[in-house]
Order: structure tokens, then sequence, then C-alpha cells
């Protein structure tokens, strides 16, 4: 062949790759939230469809819910259910079942954990990937049933605080310089709200991390409050003990101090983005980055606490809980 027929035809198929590409490109995927009476869509929202072409995700829809008990709820959610119909051009739709027939997967957002339970079970009878925001729900029983009905049906489902993947705490197991992990210490808020248990909105900030970094496996738990200060002990499997203490008036955010066989790190939140990262890897892959054994033992310590209280600060077994609100006696 020719040496220049041949350097044209090269040239040819080199500029015809992009073309290829583009038509071979996924589809943007869509996103439904249901519950629309948090902070928590707006930032999301705007996260995500700020970056659709880079991310491949993009927010379509929502169902506002709501709790007309909840305060919380009820005084936020024609606000920002307004925010998102007119400044970021979301579909508005009048139910769970209509909103699925629009989207590729569900941002479980209701502020209120008592409804999640039974705001995805249409979710995932439908087969739509679900990612369910704080609290996953009111109680560890629906914790574990949400679970259970996304593994039975086949479902990709996770939950998550976003301070699980802050700086210095998602990687503090790969951290060399603090060694083998021997304890953790984490501040946040205990902050009470009405139908829940009192770390599941607020306390989970801190308790993730605690989780993320000491990893499963933890016993017990006991719990004190005196004065303006409440501290949840808890006792891991292999000696090591971790905590968490809202300080009232003295707390600032929400860090980690976390102590190895080499030295010690802090570790603290790094916002919604590293969340929001993983959230549409999730979306893309149908991949938890959280497994369901690890949510639950999160939710049963925070469980155990209020039962510790309870009790005067008595010890109280995770196991034992989790099969209590498994309905195993």
């Amino acid at each position: 062949m020719n040496r220049n027929v041949l350097l044209t035809l090269l040239t040819a198929a080199i500029v015809a790759l992009p073309l290829a590409g583009r038509g071979a490109e996924e589809k943007v995927i869509r996103l439904g939230m249901i519950g629309l009476d948090t902070s928590h869509v707006i930032a999301f929202t705007g996260y995500i469809n700020s970056r659709s072409d880079e991310l491949g995700c993009r927010v379509v829809a929502g169902y506002p819910g709501g709790s007309p008990d909840f305060p919380a709820s009820a005084d936020r959610v024609e606000k920002f259910t307004n925010q998102l119909r007119d400044k970021h051009g979301l579909e508005i739709v009048d139910s769970i079942e209509e909103l699925l027939e629009k989207v590729d997967g569900i941002l479980l957002e209701s502020v209120d954990g008592r409804p999640h339970l039974e705001q995805a079970k249409p979710v995932i009878a439908a087969g739509k990937p679900l990612f369910v925001d704080k609290p996953m729900a009111a109680n560890l029983a629906d914790v574990i049933e949400i679970f259970r009905l996304a593994k039975e049906a086949g479902v990709p489902c996770w939950s998550s605080s976003s301070a699980r993947f802050g700086e210095g705490i998602i990687d503090a197991s790969q951290n060399e310089e603090l060694g083998e992990i021997v304890g953790c210490d984490v501040f946040g808020s205990s902050s009470w709200a009405e139908f829940h248990p009192d770390l599941y909105l607020y306390g989970i900030h801190a308790v993730e991390p605690l989780f993320t970094i000491m990893g499963t496996g933890c016993e017990s738990v006991r719990r004190v409050k005196a004065g303006g200060t409440d501290l949840v002990v808890g006792v891991w499997k292999d000696g090591r003990i971790g905590t968490f203490r809202d300080l009232g008036k003295g707390k600032s955010g929400y860090t980690a101090n976390i102590y190895g066989t080499k030295g010690s790190a802090t570790g603290k939140s790094s916002g919604y983005g590293p969340l929001l990262e993983q959230i549409v890897k999730f979306f893309k892959t149908g991949k938890a980055p959280v497994p369901a054994e690890e949510t639950i033992e999160i939710f049963a310590f925070m469980s155990a606490a209020d039962e510790s209280k309870a009790q005067d600060g008595a010890a109280i077994n995770i196991q034992e809980l989790i099969e209590q609100a498994k309905g195993n006696p």
C-alpha cells in the first residue's frame, strides 16, 4: 500500500475515535429524592447537578414527604421543595410510586427516621439502588429490616454519615505513623430529638467515625450522663476501648482522637464532598462502600447507649440487643 494512502487511513481512524466514543457514552443516571425536608437535599442536589456531565448522575425529581408532627420536618419541607423546583429544576411528584417511574436510583432523605422503612419498601420492590441518609431509621429493628428486605431482593442499599469519609478518618487504618489502632475517642453531639434514640440524629456524626477507625466487634456499651457531660464507652472484643463524648457547651464540631501503637492523630469531618463522591460511585457500580453489618452495629451501639442510660449506666451487650431487634429472644 502506498505510504501516503496508509497515513491518510490512519489519520481518519484517529479522528473517528472520539466520535465513536461519544456514541458509546453511558447515559446520565437519573436520581430521585424522597423526603425534601432537610438541608441535605439542597446541598446534595447542588453538588451533583453542577457536575452532572463529569459525574454521570443528575437529580431530576423528588417526592416531598414530610412528618406533620416533627417540627424539623414540617417547618422546612415546603421551603426546600420550592427551592428544588424553582432553583434546581426538579420535577416534584405526588407519590413515591410516580417518582420510581422517572428515576434509576433513590436518595432517601427524610429528616425523620420513622417513615424510612415504609418509604424504602416500594423502592426495594422496584429494584432501585437505594442510599438512606442519616438517621437510617428511628429504631434498630427498622434498620435491620431495611437491610433484610434489600438483601432478599438483591437491591444495593447502604447508609452513612458524611463524617465517615473525613480527613484522617477513612484512611486511619492505613496510616503507618499510627501503627495498629488501639483506641479512639470521638467528640460530637447527643442532642435529643423526639421519637429517636438520643444519638441517632447528630451523635451518628461522631459514632460513624468511631467505627470507621475501630472497626466492628464492639461487645458492650455503658453510658454516663453527669451535669453537662455525656460519655458512652464501648468495649471491643479484643479489649480495645472507644468512647463517644458530648461536652455540652464545650463541644466544637466532630473530631476523633486516634491512638495507635506508634503514635496518635486527629481526624475531622471534610464536608459532604467525599460522601457524595461515594454515593455517585455507588449508583454507577451498585456496590455499597459500607457493609450492612457495620451499619447495624453502629445503630446498635447508639441504641445501647439509650438502654444503658435507662439502666443507670449498666453494661448493655450489643449482640443481645441486635438479636432482640431481630425478634430473637
